[in-house]
């Protein structure tokens, strides 16, 4: 229930941000939002080992809810942001945001281990985007350049993720 509950709340504020692009309010609660997002999914894993009630339903619930979490919160800057290469910057994070997750995966299929590698994990996309949402509310984005300096630094570091998620995974049996 937990992590349904970070789905649906993610659900509901990209809904919000996509039908309104351009209001304030679904901005200003953008990192709040996520916040509470990062605060649930930890509180769900603690649940679940702590009381061992980890299953494979629960695996693949939280790792899906993860990434659909992530598309429907970050896909609306799509639209919101002003700039074509600011967009295509932003759509280039998007696809290494998916891509970091499934080699994260990846690394437990192949190795058995789930790779966290970063520098781009979870909790800095939301940290990435949450100050994307706060410059973008506060004026900060005064210059396209800004912005596009910024969302190419994230995406940069979402494919440098990549990279060391699957560079420090195991490789397996490559015959």
């Amino acid at each position: 229930m937990v992590t349904v509950s970070a789905l649906a709340l993610s659900v509901i504020e990209g809904i919000a941000l996509g039908l309104f692009p351009h209001s304030i309010l679904p901005l200003l609660l953008l990192p709040l939002v996520l916040f509470v997002r990062m605060a649930l999914n930890a509180i769900d894993g603690m649940i679940a080992r702590e009381h061992k009630m980890q299953t494979i339903a629960g695996k693949y619930l939280n790792e899906v809810g993860d990434v659909v979490s992530d598309l429907v919160l970050y896909m609306p800057f799509l639209v919101i942001l002003t700039t074509p290469v600011a967009v295509w910057l932003f759509a280039v994070f998007l696809i290494g945001t998916v891509a970091s997750e499934v080699v994260g995966i990846m690394g437990e299929h192949i190795g058995g281990v789930r790779r966290y590698d970063g520098p781009m994990g979870k909790s800095d996309r939301a940290a990435g985007i949450s100050a994307l949402a706060v410059g973008l509310l506060i004026g900060a984005s005064l210059h396209p350049l800004i912005d596009q300096i910024f969302i190419g630094i994230l995406a940069l570091g979402a494919w440098h993720t990549v990279y060391r998620r699957y560079h420090n995974a195991p490789q397996g049996d490559e015959s």
